[in-house]
């Protein structure tokens, strides 16, 4: 029997290897050296010749540029997770309750279909400016001419406008996203429970704060989540339609800026570790979150 038992943890060892190595082999090899590696070279020169110890995050904490992306991210963090989320659990409540249910989520969802590089070209046009009695081509300034204003060069009249137009264009990408999914957990709420505050006297506002929004809670809490861990890394709409000019510039712009415009390999390595290290609290509070709903 004991041979038995041998033999058999063997072979169950061996199984294992077969089916973690090659993922494990692949996490090390494109996860965790690089990362390591990043990380070393962060304390390097511009060209990972020499040391230069803690100068290149003092660059990222200090400079002007860096203090206006951290600005800028700050806005994108509660301006577009409050407009995306906010929006999404609106409409997946809405939409629930007309007839044409799937077409309108497919129409508010298609802006996802398309990619971020996409978006920007096409809302680049929209915001596109000409001054005052020349043909507009840009729709958005069009529309204000056509009421009787002046047209704005949305891009560039900064830091305020623009960056708000920029965020606008990721809300829109990524409101059909955040529905989707409310939209499942809405339709997880009982009839019966629903039916039940109407009965007692509830208005619909009164159901939405009391009953509707509990239930979703959790719900709520990824995709709000989801929802900050991507636009910490926002990049291909600042890239493609201001490449952070005019005061629109964000962490990770900067980053590939000083990496493949600049090639200073150290401050880029030192911009993309900051970069990780603000993510990784937002992971960590959404873990606890999971696991204290498990338990």
């Amino acid at each position: 029997m004991v041979v038995i038992s041998k033999m058999s943890r063997k072979k169950n060892t061996l199984w294992a290897v077969l089916f973690l190595g090659p993922a494990l082999f692949l996490l090390v090899v494109y996860l965790l050296y690089p990362s390591i590696h990043t990380i070393i070279i962060s304390f390097m020169d511009q060209r990972s010749q020499n040391w230069v110890g803690i100068q290149n995050y003092i660059y990222a904490f200090t400079s002007k540029t860096m203090l206006s992306a951290f600005r800028n991210n700050l806005l994108w963090v509660i301006f577009f997770t409050l407009g995306t989320v906010g929006l999404g659990l609106i409409l997946a409540v809405l939409v629930d309750r007309v007839k044409y249910e799937k077409f309108s989520k497919t129409v508010i969802f298609m802006p996802m279909a398309i990619s971020f590089v996409g978006a920007g070209v096409i809302w680049k046009f929209v915001y596109d400016y000409k001054p005052l009695g020349v043909n507009q081509i840009g729709l958005l300034n069009q529309i204000v001419v056509l009421f009787g204003g002046e047209p704005k060069a949305w891009l560039i009249q900064g830091p305020w406008l623009n960056n708000f137009a920029l965020i606008f264009v990721g809300i829109w990408i990524w409101t059909g996203f955040c529905m989707f999914i409310l939209s499942a957990a809405y339709k997880g709420i009982p009839e019966e429970l629903l039916d039940a505050g109407r009965v007692d006297g509830a208005n619909e506002w009164q159901v939405f704060v009391n009953i509707i929004l509990p239930y979703m809670k959790s719900t709520i809490g990824v995709v709000a989540t989801t929802m900050v861990v991507n636009v910490l890394k926002i990049f291909d709409i600042v890239y493609v339609m201001t490449n952070g000019n005019y005061g629109t510039e964000v962490i990770a712009n900067r980053m590939y800026k000083e990496m493949f415009q600049y090639r200073n390999y150290g401050r880029a390595s030192a911009i993309a570790v900051v970069l990780f290290l603000l993510i990784v609290p937002v992971i960590i509070m959404n873990l606890r979150r999971m696991k204290g709903e498990k338990s």
